[in-house]
């Protein structure tokens, strides 16, 4: 019989089309949830904190394609790029800079998001849409050769309204369309649109996400404290 976390993965897989990535977002949860998930087949997995997912990576099977997702400081780059498949929340130029200098000293080529801000909530961290339009206008990612430019990744606004959740999800939609229609950035890297989370994948995938960043729905709620203000619940 099935544990709970197996259920719930095969339950959320079966509203997915086949072309979209689920990613069980283990914050704050142990080892031994991750491995139950893992034991159900889940292979990708977002931690919000550096110390978290390098304190867990050890303890779980290697294959893990772990992700960072939570706001991650100049500081921290270095240790964590031992572990990460994909840094998805990489909201500045100066952030960019230092993960393209740590990964030359350890001859890596990290891949990453760059993270936009669609919300109406000023605490969401990332480039507004003009601002990244007119770095890349200006080349400004070109110099960096130790890292990859993966796609984008957002969060909506805390909120009930679904039309405005889709009016976000559809402007950042348009924004990746438009970085890629207009060979804006390399293209063949530039496949991922990480956007929606437990209480709203749904609306995200409708509006085009390919990769959704699911948590309390897997693994349960949790009480995050501090961090909820930081980062809504995936």
């Amino acid at each position: 019989m099935p544990t709970r976390i197996a259920a719930a993965l095969t339950r959320i897989r079966q509203t997915l089309p086949t072309d979209v990535t689920l990613l069980a977002v283990s914050k704050t949860h142990p080892a031994e949830a991750i491995q139950e998930a893992y034991d159900a087949g889940q292979r990708c997995f977002g931690e919000n904190k550096v110390q978290e997912l390098i304190a867990k990576a050890p303890l779980l099977p290697q294959d893990i394609e772990w992700h960072l997702i939570g706001h991650l400081q100049t500081n921290k780059v270095r240790s964590v790029l031992p572990y990460v498949s994909l840094i998805q929340s990489v909201d500045s130029l100066k952030l960019v800079a230092t993960i393209d200098k740590e990964s030359a000293k350890l001859a890596l080529s990290t891949r990453i998001l760059l993270q936009v801000h669609i919300a109406q909530e000023e605490t969401k961290f990332g480039f507004s849409p003009e601002e990244l339009r007119t770095l890349i206008e200006k080349n400004a990612f070109t110099s960096y050769k130790h890292v990859q430019i993966c796609g984008l990744m957002g969060m909506a606004s805390l909120s009930e309204d679904e039309a405005q959740i889709r009016r976000e999800f559809d402007s950042l939609k348009a924004l990746f369309n438009e970085i890629r229609a207009k060979n804006l950035l390399p293209v063949s890297p530039f496949q991922i649109l990480s956007m929606g989370m437990s209480g709203d994948y749904p609306i995200a995938v409708e509006a085009g996400s390919t990769l959704v960043r699911v948590g309390s729905s897997i693994f349960g709620a949790r009480n995050y404290g501090a961090e909820a203000s930081e980062n809504k619940e995936a």
